[in-house]
């Protein structure tokens, strides 16, 4: 079994216990990493305020160079790493290798520079300066379905701006977590600077989340587990980030082009198995163009076969876990009942073995529908037409709890950017612009609190000081 991570030492855990670490394509179990315990959260927390005063008042330019070479050994290892996360959660070994290690690395990066360049005494106010300061002790408690750049979305920062950390990796795939330990420990940071202890939510989270000691608490998971993370940590009033749920929407308008439109929603719904917070799970077309966009849906959907994710051929991996399988199954069999069409994928299991979900396209969708308002997490795409125009469009477009990314098709980008400024939500390509890792993340409604990715990431895990003269 393998062991946590405190004060710059790997030590075994003060529960003895451990969880089984199961890759989902095989269902064979692989490793085991330890079930950490309240007693090694207090170690860790006690770890990481020592160091608190030594790393806060270290150069940021002398932070921002342990986080680069940080940065570099992952590139340098990426093959291996990527390699880890295929099978440990799943993803397509390019998926894992462009999107789950390279794009974490570039992230990991841009904070080694902003540590440089960031002005964190900068500012006047008339008679007043004013001074950005660390927030203290982060507890950062990050999910499975990109457990590297989820892990580093958060550490990073909180590193750059001069805070210690404690992580808390997702149970679920948490091996990725242990091997940026391993390059932390080489690359030479301080000890109690990052501290990790692996384990289950309502034990290790919790006990992290309502230590008086912890400063700052960084959440990204379900909206049903942010709510209790922010109702724990108001007791002793800690400042909170939640990066939750999300039930996005792509917008497409009749002077779109639909083929472009359709094939590149289908691709982001489906990455990573739908296991992606910010996937365009909702379609919305004008009923005009609502029986080609369904055509063509259905033919994407054709192009993602299943299979071993070390297999390039393979463009859909398995989800998660047999859990996170069912759910998704339950929600197809949901769709049926309330009287959508599927019209491909379906409940059926694809494979003998493996947590494997057909890519599943719903039609005859209708607003208010669970399918249609519920964050499946799976590879499930919903198809919502409108007809009275762009208002009932962007009305069904905003019409879920959730408000975390989307997307806008239109023929001129003047008039998308336009509808994308009218959708309540922190995110929104349009005509098929690219995520940007270093523009800011985070959601409106039920998505959450916060910002991620760059300067307005950083800026969460700072406290500002002003100072009369």
């Amino acid at each position: 079994m393998r062991h946590l991570y405190l004060n710059g030492a790997w030590r075994a855990s003060a529960s003895g216990e451990s969880i089984d670490v199961v890759n989902p394509a095989t269902e064979e179990t692989i490793d085991r990493v330890p079930a950490g315990s309240p007693a090694d959260v207090e170690a860790a927390v006690a770890a990481a305020r020592a160091a608190l005063p030594g790393w806060s008042s270290t150069a940021p330019a002398e932070r921002g160079k342990v986080l680069n070479a940080a940065a570099e050994l992952i590139r340098e290892r990426s093959d291996q790493i990527a390699r880890i996360i295929t099978t440990d959660m799943g993803a397509p070994y390019n998926v894992a290798l462009k999107v789950q290690t390279l794009m974490p690395a570039g992230v990991l990066a841009s904070y080694g520079q902003l540590a440089e360049t960031y002005d964190f005494e900068g500012g006047r106010v008339g008679n007043s300066r004013i001074f950005r300061e660390p927030a203290g002790v982060v507890a950062a408690i990050t999910p499975w379905n990109y457990p590297l750049h989820q892990i580093v979305c958060k550490v990073a920062p909180a590193l750059a701006a001069g805070c210690t950390v404690v992580l808390k990796p997702s149970e679920v795939a948490p091996l990725a977590a242990f091997a940026l330990a391993g390059i932390f420990d080489e690359v030479g940071l301080p000890a109690g600077v990052f501290n990790m202890v692996s384990g289950y939510g309502p034990v290790v989270g919790e006990a992290l989340v309502t230590h008086p000691d912890v400063d700052m608490v960084s959440f990204t998971g379900s909206t049903r587990a942010g709510r209790r993370v922010a109702s724990l940590a108001a007791e002793t009033v800690k400042r909170v980030a939640l990066e939750l749920g999300g039930k996005s929407a792509s917008l497409v308008l009749p002077d779109a082009d639909l083929p472009a439109a359709v094939k590149v929603t289908v691709a982001n719904a489906f990455l990573n198995s739908g296991q992606t917070c910010s996937a365009w799970t909702r379609m919305i077309v004008h009923r005009d163009q609502y029986d080609d966009a369904v055509r063509l849906a259905v033919e994407a959907a054709g192009k993602y076969p299943l299979g071993d994710p070390f297999d390039e051929l393979t463009r859909l991996g398995p989800l998660v876990s047999a859990a996170q399988r069912d759910r998704v199954v339950r929600y197809i069999n949901r769709g049926q009942e309330e009287g959508a069409r599927l019209v491909a994928g379906g409940a059926d299991r694809p494979l003998d073995r493996g947590f494997y979900v057909e890519p599943t396209v719903f039609a005859g969708v209708e607003p208010g529908m669970v399918i249609e308002q519920e964050e499946i997490f799976g590879p499930v795409l919903t198809i919502i037409p409108y007809t009275r125009g762009e208002d009932e469009a962007v009305t069904i477009a905003n019409g879920t709890p959730y408000g975390l990314a989307g997307a806008v098709w239109a023929g001129g980008e003047e008039r998308a950017v336009a509808v994308a400024r009218r959708l309540r939500t922190g995110q929104v390509s349009v005509n098929g612009g690219q995520f940007n890792p270093r523009a800011p993340f985070g959601g409106y409604k039920q998505s959450g609190l916060g910002r991620e990715l760059g300067e307005f990431g950083l800026e969460e895990y700072l406290e500002i000081k002003s100072v009369q003269l």
